[in-house]
């Protein structure tokens, strides 16, 4: 899931006709400053956190000045992912903000946590903005 955003900015980057849309549930949205995503950077890119930012979102996302880029994103408020501070979807939702390249839709669904009904409660809705941006 976080995949999407984790590639996106930085695919369009370099591709920039190749992506236009995505979607996510529960992003880890900016790996570089949370604890899983320091842990996975420094295993597969070593200890140079100046290259972690390549495959950030957060960091992609600020510096992004491909083609407009639509993103929607659904975070359940009861993710204990999101109380502990792993996923910061907020920090993703503030670099977009300031980029007028990227459309964030960021939706925070009250009562729902990490799991499966989460996912399955919204899934209509991703099909629906994917075939409204690719098709």
């Amino acid at each position: 899931r976080e995949m999407c955003v984790m590639q996106a900015t930085p695919t369009t980057r370099r591709r920039p006709l190749q992506v236009q849309c995505c979607s996510v549930f529960a992003p880890i949205s900016n790996p570089s400053e949370c604890p899983w995503g320091q842990k996975a950077f420094a295993g597969y890119l070593g200890d140079n956190k100046a290259a972690w930012k390549q495959y950030d979102a957060t960091f992609t996302a600020k510096e992004y000045e491909g083609p407009k880029l639509e993103i929607l994103l659904d975070q359940g408020s009861e993710d204990p992912y999101l109380n502990d501070k792993q996923l910061l979807p907020e920090n993703l939702a503030n670099a977009c903000s300031n980029n007028k390249q990227i459309n964030l839709n960021f939706r925070m669904q009250q009562g729902y946590d990490h799991g499966y009904f989460f996912i399955m409660s919204f899934m209509e809705d991703h099909f629906n903005f994917m075939a409204k941006h690719i098709c």
